[in-house]
């Protein structure tokens, strides 16, 4: 039999696992497995120039795809380099793979040149992580690698090898085998919780379905969109949820929380029955815990137990994967509406329908100045919502979450629990390698680009036509609005103006730039971007002053929402 080295059998594994990208970066200690991957012709390595990037551009792969990403770094700073990303990901339970290299086995331990305990400092942030120590481990650790991370409640799992395991002969017919007897994810729910979750929703007459990303992560939405239609019960996302239903169908209401809508959170304080799937109910969406929903009952179905009961009293858990809950309880409720007559929330719906006429997410329409919202509505009229949108963390974030109606699910891609800076570029980056048929937008800050716009190369240089939406205001806009609101307008170093032009930046890498500070250009210049098969970049200058409103204070009931009438300029 065959004998192949450590690198060449990794690379093997990860063919065997459907691996189509490798977002990395090379450095001493992978270089036997960049020696290996010179020669491997199924998988295509997608050179990053930082690995922070390597790891979000493997987020957003896995986000816009449902499959697991792939990120490599070598050892020390290249693997500590990873460790926001992984956080990112193991937050917003997206399923990555991070590979790192190490130093040899006997020098574990020495303080030797470039060596980091990266399965310890990792530890908190992943699922699993292992430090494969003889080569013979390699093949039944990547399998189960894979497995842990994409099942379940999916998230990253790392794999560090150090540089005698790559070297080392194995036999090129060993194939991976999953033993892990302690790991076995829920997935089927109760039936008899189910029934009673069914009975409880059809007793109700202000129920309110809030779905999270976990329906996305598995793949129910079209379970949820039957579910919806058949029983007529109004949707609230969370920001990873939307695209989870339709945002341009009358039974949503959109995303709820600190910068969710004013009809969105009224209906959490007004329902009496709240029917939470794959969510966390964290505190960008309660508020005030103690005040969140004081007159529903709530229904949660979660895959992971750990979630249930965590932030909020729950009246009936539900532990398994969406997909399977919702299949159940759909069959479950239709047989409680034969039996005892469909459940009626038409008065309900009329409710919601009034405020959403009443207090619509706003912006001054009559305004000269560059408004955010107009961008926004503008790129929904002309992608007709078809495209994947991505977004860095910040104001532009929630107005991308606002303005945006997303109706596919994994078409909106953004850092949630983490709220990472620089992640929109390199998840765009992934996500159009994983799905080179749309066209992808980044949603972004002049703050955010700032911290990752080196990777304006890794897009130029493989030819991706992503298209950068630059809301520049000259400043950290969230950061300088709670300032504005909350400390007494002490701007403390959140004002950026002046310091890159963007549109030499992006021409500098090779990308196309174009600079928008009038509403007349707005249209034709977004047109224009999308005709160009290159990296486009448009900087807008908006109006500096504009806030994203509605805002809950931080400490404040969900039913307290500023709005700009109630903040005096």
């Amino acid at each position: 039999m065959g004998k192949i080295n450590g690198s060449q059998m990794l690379l093997k594994c990860l063919v065997s696992e459907g691996v189509e990208y490798i977002f990395g970066y090379p450095g001493g200690k992978v270089i036997p497995i960049y020696d290996a991957i010179y020669d491997e012709k199924k998988i295509k390595h997608v050179l990053v120039r930082h690995e922070q990037c390597a790891a979000h551009a493997a987020d957003g792969y896995a986000r816009a795809t449902g499959r697991t990403g792939v990120c490599m770094a070598t050892s020390g700073p290249g693997g500590t380099n990873l460790v926001t990303g992984i956080a990112n990901a193991y937050m917003d339970s997206v399923p990555i793979v991070a590979i790192t290299g190490q130093v040899s086995t006997v020098e574990i331990g020495t303080d030797s040149f470039q060596e980091a305990d990266i399965t310890g400092i990792t530890d908190p942030i992943t699922k699993h992580n292992y430090l494969i120590k003889h080569v013979k481990d390699l093949p039944n650790v990547i399998k189960e690698a894979f497995y842990i991370a994409s099942s379940g409640r999916p998230g990253p799992v790392l794999v560090d090898i150090p540089i005698d395991v790559q070297n080392a002969l194995i036999d090129e017919q060993i194939k991976g085998e999953i033993n892990l007897p302690g790991y076995k994810p829920t997935v089927r729910g109760n039936l008899k919780q189910i029934k009673e979750a069914a009975k409880k929703i059809h007793q109700s007459t202000k129920p309110v379905i809030f779905s999270g990303g976990g329906v996305i992560a598995s793949n129910a939405s079209s379970l949820l969109k039957e579910f919806v239609e058949y029983a007529k019960i109004p949707v609230i996302t969370t920001l990873l949820g939307k695209g989870s239903y339709p945002e341009n169908k009358e039974l949503s209401i959109g995303m709820a929380g600190m910068h969710g809508t004013r009809y969105a959170n009224m209906a959490f304080v007004e329902t009496d029955l709240i029917i939470g799937i794959g969510v966390r109910f964290d505190d960008r969406i309660t508020g005030k815990l103690s005040e969140f929903a004081k007159n529903a009952e709530v229904i949660h179905i979660d895959v992971d137990p750990a979630e249930i009961g965590k932030n909020v009293k729950v009246n009936i858990p539900v532990v398994g994967d969406a997909k399977s809950v919702l299949g159940d309880l759909i069959v479950e409720y239709k047989k409680i509406n034969e039996e005892k007559g469909k459940a009626d929330f038409s008065e309900w719906i009329d409710m919601i329908a009034d405020w959403k006429k009443k207090f619509p997410v706003y912006y001054d329409k009559n305004s000269n100045l560059l408004k955010p919202g107009f961008i926004l509505e503008t790129l929904q009229e002309l992608t007709k919502g078809e495209a994947i949108i991505c977004t860095e963390v910040g104001q532009n974030q929630m107005w991308a979450a606002q303005y945006c109606k997303t109706l596919e699910p994994r078409t909106f891609i953004s850092s949630g629990g983490l709220g990472t800076m620089g992640f929109g570029l390199p998840a765009s980056i992934g996500a159009q390698f994983g799905r080179p048929d749309k066209m992808v937008f980044d949603i972004a800050g002049d703050g955010s680009i700032q911290m990752i716009s080196q990777e304006f190369a890794t897009a130029v240089s493989n030819n991706l036509p992503i298209k950068i939406i630059l809301l520049n205001n000259g400043n950290l806009g969230l950061v300088k609005q709670w300032q504005e609101l909350f400390y007494n307008e002490r701007y403390s170093e959140t004002c950026i103006r002046g310091c890159v032009d963007f549109v030499k930046l992006v021409e500098a890498y090779g990308g196309i730039g174009f600079r928008v500070k009038e509403k007349k250009d707005v249209e034709k210049t977004i047109k224009e971007a999308m005709s160009i098969n290159n990296l486009v970049l448009i900087d807008f200058w908006i109006d500096p002053d504009e806030n994203v409103f509605p805002m809950v204070a931080p400490g404040s009931p969900i039913s307290e929402m500023l709005d700009h009438k109630q903040v005096k300029k």
